[in-house]
């Protein structure tokens, strides 16, 4: 039995309907993809920032023990001078 014209016609608004939901919904989806492409590409180089920083702290970290260690020589030979002036007279010098 054949289907009456208004049947038709509500199937035909349906499939329209489906049609354009779908097509916008693949649209969405695209402009979904292509932002979460972005957040990676931006991930990435935040990643490869974050390593040459990392590397550069750690030089940073090499050179201020370095000076620390200096400082403390330093500090140990002003307290070895200094010790050795106490109780000489200065004007036997």
């Amino acid at each position: 039995m054949p289907e009456g014209p208004i049947a038709q016609s509500e199937i035909a608004a349906l499939t329209r309907r489906y049609e354009e939901a779908a097509q916008k919904n693949d649209r969405e989806f695209g402009i979904v993809k292509s932002a979460l492409s972005a957040v990676r590409l931006q991930v990435g180089n935040l990643d490869q920032n974050v390593g040459n920083l990392s590397e550069h702290v750690a030089r940073l970290d090499e050179r201020l023990e370095r000076r620390d260690q200096k400082i403390d020589r330093n500090q140990a030979q002003i307290v070895e001078l200094l010790s050795q002036l106490v109780g000489k007279n200065p004007d036997n010098s």
